[in-house]
C-alpha cells in the first residue's frame, strides 16, 4: 500500500526534498500528497510546486484565531487522506485537533540526542553551539513523535554522530544534517514501508 504523507515546513525544505526523492526512487512506499507551510515564501512550497505536489499556506496570517488555524490544518489533512505527517523544520506548535486526530502519526527530527538540547528555542545552530559548549564527544539525530510540548514526544529512533575536536557549529551542523537526511528516510521506511524491501 502506498502511504500518503503530508510535510509541514517553514523554511527551505531540505528534509522535504529528501522525502520527495525517496518516494520517487522507491526508498519509501509513499507519496508526498500535501505540503503545508506557515511561510508563504518558503523554499518548501517552491520545491513542492516543482514536483506538482499540492501546497497550502496556513498561518496566523490566513487564520488569526489559533483554533481556526488548527481546524483548517485538520481539514486540509483529512481532505488529502493523509496517513502520516512529517514536520520538517516546521517552526510552529501543532494544536489539539491535529494532535488528537493524527496521534502517533506525526513525526519530527531533531539534531541532537534528545532529551539533550531540546525544547523551545532549541533548533538549528543553537543546538550545535550547546553541544560544543558542553564539551560532548558525541551528538546525533532523534526521530520522535510530536505532541503538545517541544521535542518531548516519544522517541522512535536515534543515531549517533561523533563530535570532532576541531568542530565548529557549522561543521557539526553540516555533518549532522547529512546524517539526518539518511536517518529520516531509514526510519520512515520502517514505518511506511519501502518498495526496495
Amino acid at each position: 500500500m502506498i502511504r500518503r504523507l503530508a510535510v509541514l515546513a517553514s523554511h527551505e525544505g531540505t528534509n522535504l526534498q529528501t522525502i520527495i526523492d525517496a518516494c520517487e526512487t522507491g526508498k519509501l512506499q509513499a507519496v508526498v500528497a500535501l505540503v503545508i507551510s506557515n511561510n508563504s515564501r518558503s523554499g518548501a512550497l517552491t520545491r513542492a510546486v516543482k514536483h506538482k505536489i499540492d501546497t497550502l499556506h496556513l498561518s496566523s496570517a490566513t487564520h488569526p484565531d489559533p483554533d481556526d488555524l488548527d481546524e483548517a490544518i485538520v481539514n486540509a489533512l483529512d481532505s488529502h487522506a493523509i496517513d502520516y505527517i512529517v514536520t520538517a523544520g516546521y517552526m510552529k506548535k501543532l494544536h489539539h485537533r491535529v494532535l488528537t486526530r493524527y496521534a502517533h502519526r506525526i513525526f519530527n527530527t531533531h539534531p541532537s540526542l534528545l532529551p539533550k538540547y531540546g525544547g523551545k528555542g532549541m533548533y538549528g545552530s543553537r543546538v550545535h553551539e550547546a553541544v560544543l559548549a558542553a564539551g560532548d564527544t558525541q551528538t546525533g539525530v532523534t526521530v520522535h513523535e510530536v505532541n503538545q510540548h517541544y521535542d518531548e514526544g516519544d522517541i522512535i529512533k536515534q543515531t549517533h554522530v561523533p563530535v570532532l575536536p576541531d568542530d565548529t557549529p557549522l561543521t557539526l551542523s553540516t555533518r549532522v544534517q547529512a546524517c539526518e537526511h539518511r536517518f529520516l528516510i531509514e526510519t520512515l521506511a520502517g514505518i511506511v514501508g519501502s518498495q526496495e524491501a
